[in-house]
């Protein structure tokens, strides 16, 4: 059976939540059972089903977010959070 493809909200509204550096806060949940973005209160909330081991779970968010925002994976980068749930990205300001 196919994985249902992850919810995204428009491209525009991450864009617009990203600060004038391209750095966007994530709050993560690994181990879900879903995929998917959510933006709930200004806060970007991302469900990936990785476990948080070994980098899988960053990975797999930095993917999801790269597929939300039309752009390639290499232009997502971390910045901050690599062991934890709250994390910041730099994204391109622009798809």
């Amino acid at each position: 059976m196919a994985r249902p493809k992850a919810d995204h909200p428009p491209a525009a509204s991450l864009f617009a939540l990203a600060d004038h550096a391209g750095r966007i806060a994530v709050r993560v949940t690994a181990g879900a059972r879903s995929e998917g973005i959510q933006i709930i209160e200004g806060r970007v909330l991302v469900k990936v089903r990785s476990k948080p081991e070994d980098g899988k779970a960053t990975a797999a968010v930095a993917h999801l977010l790269a597929e939300a925002l039309g752009v390639p994976a290499a232009q997502i980068s971390l910045l901050r959070g690599a062991t934890s749930r709250e994390k910041l990205f730099r994204i391109p300001l622009e798809a």
